[in-house]
């Protein structure tokens, strides 16, 4: 039986046009109750510990004997690159009306290269200034994020914040450890010198997606909330005709969207 024809989501010129000059674009209610249901249900029940991963290849265990606090609390709210394990996270990764966007900001060949979820409990600290495409090289240069919010999010519970126009600066490699280790984790690095007065916060609806180019400066603050969670699904993605060593090279990210001439990695999961 044939699948039934889908009309795919469109954007406005005017959406374009954001996106081109302010390196990020916020498209509300892309995801379904139905969808958003599924995924938080998930999350929470990978944090608490309902879902087996034991059989997993590839996949540490929770508990490792003399691992410190902070790297079992990872453990326990983010989940990366678990696309290659779990058919939510590939399904998710893959969402259609998510591609129909990327179609319009990047092209309409899609490679998925990343998945991460993030529970971010109260008290959980973020990530300070940084660029994506710093830590994920593609050439030609077609890297972009999509930032799906699974909960209600602002500055009291740690939403993103950008540079805007940050998007047509180079790749900065003055970076450092961030001072602030009580809003930033004190593993990754900060950005050096960028210029606060120019941060827009980028709060966002449950269900919301912020599309988000790869040389955009962002961050997020920890989450100084008392009981509300800040869950995201995050991915990354480039033009499927673009280069990348990242990650084992092209042969290990997936063609999410149209062809490529370029190595490339099946779907595990979902018949795209």
């Amino acid at each position: 039986m044939t699948a039934p024809s889908r009309t795919k989501y469109q954007i406005s010129l005017d959406q374009r046009y954001f996106f081109g000059r302010n390196g990020y674009l916020k498209v509300e209610g892309l995801l379904t109750d139905a969808e958003l249901t599924e995924l938080g249900e998930h999350s929470m029940n990978l944090a608490l510990d309902k879902v087996d991963l034991s059989q997993l290849e590839g996949v540490e265990p929770r508990s490792v004997d003399g691992e410190s606090p902070a790297a079992m609390e990872d453990r326990y709210f983010r989940f990366i690159q678990f696309h290659r394990h779990l058919e939510i996270h590939e399904r998710f990764m893959l969402q259609p009306r998510v591609l129909d966007v990327l179609e319009s900001l990047i092209g309409p060949d899609l490679m998925a290269l990343q998945s991460m979820l993030f529970l971010k409990p109260p008290g959980k600290s973020g990530q300070a200034y940084h660029q994506d495409s710093f830590y994920i090289k593609t050439a030609p240069d077609t890297l972009c994020g999509a930032w799906i919010a699974i909960d209600d999010c602002d500055e009291e519970n740690g939403c993103m914040s950008f540079i805007p126009g940050s998007n047509m600066d180079p790749i900065y490699l003055d970076v450092a450890q961030p001072e602030d280790t009580e809003d930033f984790q004190e593993r990754l690095t900060e950005i050096v010198g960028v210029d606060e007065g120019r941060e827009a916060p980028a709060p966002a609806r449950a269900g919301d997606v912020i599309f988000f180019h790869g040389h955009l400066i962002h961050r997020s603050r920890q989450n100084r909330s008392t009981d509300r969670l800040r869950r995201a699904y995050v991915c990354h993605y480039a033009n499927a005709r673009s280069y990348t060593e990242w990650g084992g090279g092209n042969t290990n990210q997936l063609l999410a969207r149209g062809s490529t001439h370029l190595p490339h990695a099946t779907t595990k999961f979902v018949q795209t």
